[in-house]
């Protein structure tokens, strides 16, 4: 990793810059002895933040049984943290969204993450429960290194950003080293260390290309992102059906996980896609073409379970 470079990457036109509500948002969590009110304040003083954190909470892969109706309500149930955590991904999704990237398509890009997203939040909730929030966050924003180098970069990383699409060979690290110097997930780690997300998110993130991240609990959460993204990538194409048991059961095995647990959640992921997409406001894949390809995946999962 070249350290000038990132530094370089963290103070350009290429990395987004902070709304003044999330900044003051996370000034008042810094004071460890801090007041919902003060939380609440800051966030009614903006309509739209209102709407948007209203829009996630009521999303059912949290597990909000009621609807959530006020922001004070909605800080309660799911906790400052979270709600921090949702308030600095969705602003990072719509600063990420709002230009063109050179090389990459951002629809597709969008689409996998949140596939890899949903299916590492309901991995994580078989394998550590606790760190589901992390791994559905990180997850999300894993891979926003990508168009953050295809901006810096525009020339060098033109050719690994138009290989993040269907049916493309996954882009090594050494192959990102090579051009730019750093690799994608230490762009994305920096971002949200810059954004002030937790600890765990941007551990995991930084590790989440690794072929060994490691065993600790911030490996596992890596795992999970990793495993996920190779199985949200069948579902962002119209894979070869011959190599969908083998991806999802060697995917689901370097996560950590039997691939039963996969087969159980694909019938709701479709559902928490279309959710969260709408939640985010960010264009998906017709419903009609993704759940062919996510039948298709269960059936052969299920079919192999059943022998």
């Amino acid at each position: 990793m070249n350290a000038s470079v990132l530094e370089s990457i963290k103070t350009s036109a290429a990395v987004p810059s902070m709304p003044q509500v999330v900044l003051r948002f996370l000034e008042i969590m810094q004071d460890p002895e801090f007041e919902y009110s003060d939380l609440v304040k800051v966030l009614s003083a903006d309509p739209g933040t209102v709407s948007e954190v209203l829009r996630l909470a009521n999303s059912a892969l949290f597990g909000v049984r009621h609807k959530v109706v006020s922001i004070r309500q909605a800080l309660t149930l799911l906790g400052p943290k979270r709600t921090r955590s949702l308030l600095l991904g969705r602003y990072l999704v719509d600063a990420m969204s709002s230009k063109p990237v050179p090389g990459l398509d951002m629809s597709y890009f969008w689409r996998r993450s949140l596939a890899c997203s949903v299916l590492s939040s309901h991995f994580a909730g078989a394998l550590v429960p606790k760190q589901r929030d992390e791994a559905f966050i990180g997850a999300l924003l894993a891979d926003i290194g990508i168009p953050i180098l295809s901006e810096a970069f525009s020339e060098k990383y033109r050719t690994i950003a138009e290989r993040h699409a269907p049916h493309e060979a996954p882009v090594s690290q050494e192959e990102e080293l090579d051009l730019v110097e750093v690799t994608h997930a230490q762009v994305s780690a920096m971002v949200l260390s810059h954004w002030t997300l937790p600890e765990g998110i941007t551990r995991a993130v930084n590790m989440h290309q690794s072929a060994n991240p490691g065993d600790d609990k911030f490996a596992t959460v890596a795992r999970i992102i990793h495993g996920a993204d190779r199985i949200a990538k069948l579902l962002c194409e119209a894979p070869n059906q011959e190599i969908i048991l083998s991806v999802c059961t060697e995917s689901a095995a370097f996560a950590g996980l039997n691939v039963d647990v996969l087969a159980e959640a694909l019938p709701t992921v479709e559902r928490d896609i279309e959710e969260m997409a709408d939640a985010l406001r960010i264009d998906v894949i017709p419903s009609s073409v993704y759940t062919l390809v996510a039948k298709t995946i269960r059936d052969t999962l299920v079919s192999s379970v059943g022998k």
